[in-house]
């Protein structure tokens, strides 16, 4: 009898594992009130090629410490069940804060042909972050990054439902032809409480396409970053973000690189922000073909905005820059927007906790559709046409622009005062 249990002790945990010719599949095991993790990361080392890792279905998973899988290849991580963070704040801000956390709770560094999967069905697929307690307290330290992908090449992440993350959702960051499609992002406050750095998406690499992809949160819904080439993102809905913005770059004089992005067929909903880019302050290289094309906003504070000189308005004054530098930008076209200016007097949006708001800027109306904060001499064939706006007020739509630091049409005429379509903007 003894001999017995031991023998059903040593191989319970292939009760979990199923091999059927080269591929093998692993349904990471659950015990109620415990961390599911280390039995995970235990058992991983035998399914980073050629594998499916499953969190089933009717099953919530405590994933109470990061996770991380390293150089998968031919691999998918399917979650048809539910996962947890900590309730415990404390519990958290500890594995963030400790000398070998990967950068997010689950990462994915490295590996070839890599699938991250959800579930179709409505009640399960669920990543709870229990933002919630965070946001309430505006407890900003040691947050946690949700997920990931870092130098993973052909990748897909589809159909994941994350509610109530702390902060930050995806980072894909080094990768190269990843599809990015049919995920939902719910940061929605239950209060006042503002979910502060809740960005949808971050992208980083090449190749990288995002399609139907549907965000409710309070920082960016998409942002581009230094190094990405090739970016497109379609057919999305973006809610109470701070917009599909490229940037922030150039900080510190970095010299920076963006080519080739497309933002298409997307409806932004009380957004701050539906198109931006930024670029900091005495920065370098530049920001080359990128396109906003068939917007639909609503109740949008500031519809198409770019600023070449950004610098950290919560921090004080601008920064006195001796650099005659700037991030270029070249080929930048803003087509068929269309919708709603919120220009309701004395509405300020919900990360505003300084006096000015961090997104202040000096003689606006709010009832402008268009910012042009260019620097001299550094922005070229920039172009605003087929626009259809109006404000909430009823007022006529204004714009700003410098005339000095432009050298060809705009589409607009390049002014401080009233929106007037031009030759290039019909």
């Amino acid at each position: 009898m003894m001999f017995m249990r031991m023998l059903l002790s040593l191989t319970a945990p292939l009760a979990y594992a199923t091999i059927t010719g080269a591929w093998s599949t692993f349904v990471v095991p659950h015990t109620n009130d415990a961390d599911d993790t280390p039995a995970l990361m235990a058992a991983i080392s035998d399914y980073t090629s050629d594998a499916s890792v499953v969190f089933e279905a009717n099953t919530t998973y405590n994933v109470w410490s990061p996770i991380t899988f390293s150089h998968l290849t031919n691999v998918e991580v399917v979650i048809s069940g539910n996962l947890t963070y900590p309730k415990s704040i404390e519990t958290v801000q500890g594995y963030v804060a400790a000398a070998n956390y990967s950068g997010a709770w689950f990462s994915f560094i490295g590996g070839n042909n890599v699938t991250l999967r959800g579930s179709t069905d409505p009640d399960w697929g669920w990543v709870d972050g229990h933002g919630q307690q965070w946001w309430d307290i505006m407890q900003q330290t040691n947050r946690p990054h949700g997920w990931l992908f870092k130098d993973v090449t052909n990748g897909i992440i589809t159909d994941v439902k994350i509610y109530k993350p702390v902060a930050w959702n995806f980072a894909i960051t080094g990768s190269s032809n990843v599809h990015i499609f049919n995920n939902i992002i719910l940061a929605r406050s239950d209060n006042v409480s503002f979910p502060f750095n809740t960005d949808g998406f971050s992208a980083g690499g090449n190749n990288l396409l995002f399609e139907n992809n549907y965000v409710v949160n309070g920082d960016d819904c998409l942002t581009v970053g230094n190094g990405a080439k090739n970016i497109t993102w379609r057919d999305g809905y973006c809610e109470g973000s701070h917009g599909l913005s490229v940037g922030s770059l150039g900080e510190n004089g970095q010299v920076a690189s963006v080519e080739n992005v497309l933002f298409e067929s997307t409806i932004m909903n009380r957004t701050l922000y539906a198109a931006r880019f930024k670029s900091w302050t005495g920065g370098n290289g530049a920001a080359i073909n990128i396109t906003w094309k068939n917007i639909i906003f609503i109740d949008v504070m500031f519809p198409i905005y770019i600023t070449q000189n950004y610098w950290d308005q919560g921090a004080g004054a601008p920064p006195n820059s001796s650099s005659v530098n700037e991030t270029h930008i070249e080929n930048f076209l803003f087509d068929q927007f269309v919708g709603v200016i919120n220009d309701t007097p004395g509405y300020v949006e919900g990360s505003c906790i300084t006096d000015p708001c961090w997104y202040y800027v000096s003689g606006a109306t709010g009832k402008e559709a268009i910012i042009f904060d260019l620097y001299p001499n550094t922005a070229t064939n920039i172009v605003v046409k087929n626009l259809v706006a109006s404000t909430l007020s009823g007022a006529p739509i204004a714009a700003m622009c410098n005339s000095s630091t432009i050298s060809s049409d705009v589409g607009f005429v390049c002014w401080n005062g009233p929106y007037v379509p031009t030759m290039a903007g019909l």
